[in-house]
């Protein structure tokens, strides 16, 4: 393939423009998944899964709680009832029988309100860890929220580079013919580069310096034709910065 020097060397443009869409591309798609946004989201959902089951121990305490003081009520107004049938009956053995279950139903409420003393206590502790974890998710969801603020003011900032540099990109396409620009995007495709600065013999595209039977084949080439990398095979762009 022929092409003008100089339309050769547009390709170093094109080629810086590419590299900039690509990079800028990167850090969006890196930006997106957002590694301490991860971590955090992960940590959010584990205190979520924690205060779940805080809540159901303190739900569960409340249930014991309510049914104890119910218990107790029961036992309570048995012995209102029970106190007043002892102090109208006239029969010893009934007066005896009443007055055996009052003792036992006092026994019932000291042991029901033993009960209810140890259930307000976990029940104490119970809230305080909800009231902790509810802190801790408060915390992360706040740090979550700053950090997506912030990241997609960064990913709206990053994007509008892009699309400077897809813009650019299309100017300086616009320049190259058709079939120079058809070779650039094809080998760009297939290698990552479209085209390399032939700098002192080393081709950047790939970092390595040409052996002297490849600048030799080189030097014999024609100015406008279209010599491609024998490492990166890009379109090997030479200048007079080449060192040939």
């Amino acid at each position: 393939m022929k092409a003008a020097p100089e339309d050769q060397v547009v390709l170093l443009d094109l080629q810086r423009l590419d590299n900039d869409v690509t990079r800028l591309t990167h850090r969006i798609t890196a930006l997106q998944k957002g590694d301490r946004l991860t971590e955090l989201g992960t940590t959010a959902a584990g205190l979520r899964a924690e205060l779940a089951a805080a809540t159901g121990r303190v739900e569960d305490a409340e249930r014991d709680l309510a049914r104890l003081e119910s218990d107790t009520a029961t036992a309570q107004a048995r012995i209102t009832r029970d106190t007043t049938m002892l102090q109208n009956v006239s029969n010893a053995k009934d007066a005896a029988g009443l007055q055996s279950e009052l003792e036992s139903l006092q026994r019932r409420i000291g042991d029901l309100e033993t009960a209810e003393l140890e259930v307000m206590e976990q029940l104490d502790v119970y809230r305080a860890r909800v009231g902790d974890i509810e802190a801790q998710l408060a915390d992360v969801e706040a740090s979550r929220s700053t950090l997506v603020a912030e990241r997609d003011t960064e990913i709206a900032r990053v994007e509008a580079d892009r699309d400077a540099a897809v813009q650019s990109r299309a100017a300086v396409a616009a320049k190259v013919p058709a079939d120079l620009l058809a070779l650039y995007d094809r080998q760009r495709a297939r290698y990552g580069f479209g085209a390399s600065l032939l700098q002192g013999g080393v081709s950047t595209a790939s970092g390595v310096t040409l052996t002297n039977s490849d600048l030799q084949t080189i030097r014999q080439a024609a100015p406008d034709d279209v010599v491609l990398c024998p490492d990166s095979d890009a379109i090997l762009v030479r200048t007079a910065e080449s060192g040939l």
